[in-house]
């Protein structure tokens, strides 16, 4: 593959940093557009440019005479925001590719697997909702004016830092001190989590691909399993052998997690909650020999063991351990 010119809008999110790194490996010559807040590192070799992405002005100060053969959005959330870039990349690229959600697919899903012709369709979680009309925006820029779009559907993508479970580190905690652990649901519906390296495999393959222009993709790991065994893989991961897992509704999780966080209830009924086993036929066809292939048994000792070599990111939310003390009691009591 010949080296590509390539600008990352973000690049040091857990999705961003792993494609940015890879791009740089294969040789492409990347620039990563931030505020230069994060303090995160970036890929040796990369370009770092500091600017607002919604300051139009300084954008345009730091991008002025520059183009791309590609540019890859991870920071745009409304579609105000989607109408404001696609003013900006107009004319200055030969391929847009907007990082959107996997949760927008239809929810609860009709059926299973989820293709990228799954219905767009998410009544509980306004996140998802943006990113739908995002779409909309994007798609309709395609269509009337050849705004040449790319959009991209990722699901629960982790790295070393990302604990995924409702309550991430505490609910490590809680296993490693033999307190009972919160689970949604009856914990046996069907989540799928994709290691960062291995999403940035399939999305750097489609940068500059012009056939990508104008179609949306799934980039997921084709590894699905229950809940209830990916808080068993952790406890393994952590060195516990048995936990207590404690299944509490959904909904209820939801109602009684409002004062904690307005976004607990949302992102549970919204994504979390429902079966999700993804098709990644169409960016298989795009990208020959896309495998995802790190299966999260690995994923979740990588991610225990950063924690442990860095016990001052072991933080413990006393408001989550609170709220799970009172539904566990809570469902201890329906259960009698």
């Amino acid at each position: 593959m010949a080296p590509r010119s390539l600008l990352f809008l973000g690049g040091t999110g857990v999705i961003s940093a792993a494609a940015a790194e890879r791009a740089v490996v294969l040789g492409h010559r990347v620039t990563i557009l931030n505020r230069g807040q994060s303090g995160k590192p970036v890929p040796d070799g990369a370009e770092v440019l500091h600017a607002d992405i919604r300051d139009a002005e300084a954008v345009g100060g730091v991008l002025t005479g520059r183009t791309f053969d590609a540019v890859a959005d991870f920071l745009t959330f409304t579609p105000e925001q989607a109408r404001e870039n696609i003013a900006l990349f107009r004319g200055t690229t030969e391929q847009y590719v907007f990082i959107s959600t996997a949760s927008a697919y239809q929810k609860p899903p009709a059926k299973l697997p989820i293709l990228e012709s799954t219905p767009l369709k998410n009544p509980f979680w306004q996140y998802s909702r943006d990113k739908i009309a995002c779409e909309g925006v994007l798609f309709e820029a395609y269509r009337s004016d050849d705004f040449p779009v790319t959009v991209v559907r990722p699901s629960h993508t982790y790295d070393r830092t990302r604990v995924g479970l409702l309550g991430g580190w505490t609910d490590i905690h809680r296993m490693r001190t033999g307190q009972p652990v919160m689970v949604h649901g009856d914990g046996t519906s069907l989540w799928t989590l994709t290691h960062a390296r291995d999403f940035a495999k399939a999305f750097v393959g489609l940068l500059g691909r012009p056939q990508a222009v104008g179609e949306s993709y799934t980039i997921t790991s084709d590894e699905y399993l229950p809940w209830d065994r990916i808080y068993r893989l952790f406890a393994r991961a952590a060195g516990v052998t048995e936990p207590e897992l404690v299944h509490v509704a959904s909904e209820t999780i939801a109602a009684q997690g409002a004062g904690y966080s307005p976004h607990l209830g949302p992102g549970l009924l919204g994504d979390r909650a429902h079966s999700v086993v993804f098709d990644n036929s169409k960016i298989k066809a795009l990208v020959p020999g896309y495998a995802a292939t790190i299966p999260f048994a690995d994923g979740t000792r990588e991610i225990v063991n950063w924690y442990d070599s860095h016990p001052e990111l072991q933080v413990v939310d006393q408001e989550f351990m609170a709220l799970s003390d009172r539904l566990i009691r809570w469902a201890g009591g329906a259960a009698d």
